[in-house]
């Protein structure tokens, strides 16, 4: 910091309120310095959690995408997983854990390990949620976070969900066209109250799977109906699959510039060649 002066040199009490300047704008500037720090550690974070999801069976394509809300945003603890079950069938899960920075990046890497531990149990979605619920309840540090899971059965050809205060999915046919999925929605993890049910809807060949975190189609002062409303008028070109699906409704719904964080996961069933 340099400040000069034309005509006589600063008196005592100019040099002391300059001096006082200074330190503040050195201690502001140290604040910025930590901020901008901790914001690339939570996305280097979360991004490198995001790109590295489990793999599902082959029997299944799946693609997914994160964009966080801005280069100087505080990142969020919003995410996606795959994971492998037995018998031929995957367990899609998308989350969002509530708040912003680092912390909630932490959070979110520990609600994705304890995931991955319940689902490998092979219970059904809604007591996976059920032992997540209660084990997060037990931690007062841990945040509340949103939840959604979807069991995924290709060889019976269905999905089973089930929702801890997520937003529904949604289903994109072979003509395009878009079905929000109906489901009921049980309290977000965290709470310890629990009341998870499954909902089990078949799953044609050739449709897609969508799920997603808020940041895709909520917009300020709207309602969230007409924001899943318009994710569901969305008509997309026949035949797409779950790497077109995700970049179109990226797209199409402007999520390079929604206000929050935005994770999306789609999967489609492999279709098998005629013998």
């Amino acid at each position: 910091m340099i400040v000069t002066r034309h005509g006589p040199g600063f008196s005592a009490d100019e040099v002391a309120v300059l001096r006082q300047a200074a330190r503040l704008a050195a201690r502001h500037l140290g604040h910025a310095r930590r901020l901008v720090a901790t914001e690339d550690t939570a996305l280097h974070l979360q991004r490198a959690l995001v790109a590295e999801p489990g793999r599902p069976h082959p029997n299944l394509e799946i693609a997914g995408g994160y964009l966080p809300a801005g280069p100087r945003a505080l990142v969020g603890g919003d995410w996606f997983e795959t994971v492998r079950l037995h018998f031929g069938r995957s367990l899609l899960v998308v989350g969002d854990v509530m708040g912003h920075g680092l912390d909630a990046a932490v959070d979110m890497n520990a609600y994705r390990s304890a995931l991955r531990e319940a689902a490998a149990t092979d219970l059904p979605p809604h007591r996976v949620l059920r032992h997540l619920d209660s084990v997060v309840a037990e931690d007062d540090a841990r945040r509340p976070a949103t939840c959604l899971l979807v069991q995924v059965d290709p060889a019976r050809g269905t999905a089973t969900f089930a929702s801890a205060g997520h937003l529904p999915p949604a289903v994109f046919g072979p003509d395009g066209s878009a079905e929000i999925v109906d489901l009921p929605v049980g309290p977000p993890l965290g709470t310890g109250v629990g009341g998870y049910e499954p909902t089990t809807r078949p799953l044609a060949p050739g449709e897609t799977l969508l799920i997603f975190t808020d940041g895709l189609v909520e917009r300020r002062g709207e309602d969230i109906d007409l924001s899943l409303a318009r994710l569901a008028a969305l008509r997309l070109p026949a035949g797409s699959g779950p790497e077109r699906v995700v970049e179109e409704v990226l797209h199409r719904l402007g999520a390079h510039h929604a206000e929050d964080d935005v994770a999306v996961l789609a999967a489609r069933v492999r279709t098998r060649p005629a013998p």
